[in-house]
């Protein structure tokens, strides 16, 4: 087992990382607040998982909500449920919630959290591996919105993360792929040795080879907690953890969320940013070629869908949270480990790569 710490001074928590975690309560019960407890997780996940973390939970007043899988349920409608299941059972603001599942039910708990009786603690125990490496550490929580992904929420930092590495033995593998683009982000936002290493072992990681996925887990999460602890509230380096989201989130809000899963539109998205990089002539057309090539060996799309047009990308690229009064900021690479948040770019030159993104011109896309 490995044991991170994301620094944040007295909210300062642990991140464990191994096989056979889950179910065991030492790692669970001294970040529980009170007496309560209301577990979260979905309909995938609650028959493999769902018993053996109850079975660490015995000794306290302990009640559950099992909600629908998938992205595409990532709303307010489905936190209101668990609203309301805390609320039937009387649960207090000493009460802590943990969150059993997959990005979209630690999103979720974590800001049912937040809200509820104005905030009480929360628990990550992430199933999947982008979960696992990305969405579970650093705080950020919330729902979609039909017309943006993600921009409703709030920060809200776990007491402990767990990731128990054999709840990788039943993931599927279009999920473990979709996994795999956020470990390939660490690599090209300022990473470039772990980059070179996913080169050489991507076979490894698609094999599921234990000593492969906890080291790219453990790797991936000590870049990310360094960067949670200093910028907690994306307020300069942090954004760079959002490299190809931008482009990501605009493919999953504009194909409908859950028909390209999160890491799918990201990995898509990042090729697009080095795109845009080497037209703006600050990669070479080399990085580029190793971008999309890490990606093709992973399994994940290099390409956006075609049906998405120039001004649809646009449209919904303005709705992001890195805009600033009005100007678009992106996060775009020098080089590969070299990641910036730029709004200095030549606008011409991302309608250009977005045309060339969607099979031609902004209004042949519409009309295909």
């Amino acid at each position: 087992m490995t044991e991170l710490t994301v620094a944040l001074g007295n909210r300062s928590y642990p991140i464990h990382i191994g096989a056979g975690l889950l179910g065991d309560a030492r790692y669970l019960t001294p970040h529980i607040a009170g007496r309560q407890v209301m577990l979260v997780t979905d309909e995938t996940v609650a028959p493999l998982y769902l018993r053996r973390a109850l079975a660490s939970l015995s000794d306290f007043d302990c009640a559950q909500v099992v909600l629908a899988d998938g992205e595409q349920f990532k709303n307010l409608d489905t936190v209101e449920r668990v609203f309301e299941a805390l609320l039937t059972h009387r649960f207090n603001r000493t009460a802590t919630l943990v969150a059993l599942g997959g990005g979209v039910i630690g999103d979720i708990t974590g800001f049912a959290a937040a809200c509820y009786q104005r905030g009480v603690p929360f628990i990550q125990i992430p199933t999947t591996l982008l979960a696992q490496v990305d969405s579970s550490v650093g705080g950020k929580t919330g729902v979609n919105h039909a017309l943006g992904k993600n921009m409703i929420g709030a920060f809200h930092q776990p007491r402990c993360v767990i990731a128990d590495t054999t709840t990788l033995d039943t993931l599927d593998d279009r999920q473990l792929r979709a996994g795999i683009a956020e470990v390939i982000k660490y690599g090209l936002i300022s990473d470039p040795d772990f980059f070179a290493w996913l080169e050489q072992h991507m076979h490894e990681l698609l094999a599921r080879r234990p000593e492969a996925l906890a080291y790219a887990i453990e790797r991936s999460c000590r870049n990310k907690a360094e960067v949670v602890a200093a910028d907690e509230l994306e307020t300069g380096r942090r954004a760079l953890l959002n490299l190809g989201h931008t482009f990501g989130h605009a493919i999953e809000t504009g194909t409908g969320y859950g028909t390209w899963l999160h890491g799918e539109a990201v990995a898509a998205g990042m090729c697009m940013a080095a795109e845009l990089s080497a037209q703006l002539g600050w990669i070479s057309a080399a990085d580029v070629t190793r971008t999309e090539a890490l990606m093709l060996a992973a399994g994940l799309p290099a390409r956006p869908p075609t049906n998405l047009s120039r001004d649809r990308f646009l449209e919904l690229m303005a709705i992001d949270k890195k805009v600033l009064d009005g100007r678009l900021r992106l996060v775009l690479l020098k080089g590969i480990g070299r990641a910036v948040v730029t709004d200095d770019f030549d606008s011409s030159v991302l309608h250009r790569v977005l045309d060339a993104a969607s099979g031609g011109s902004a209004t042949h896309a519409a009309r295909s």
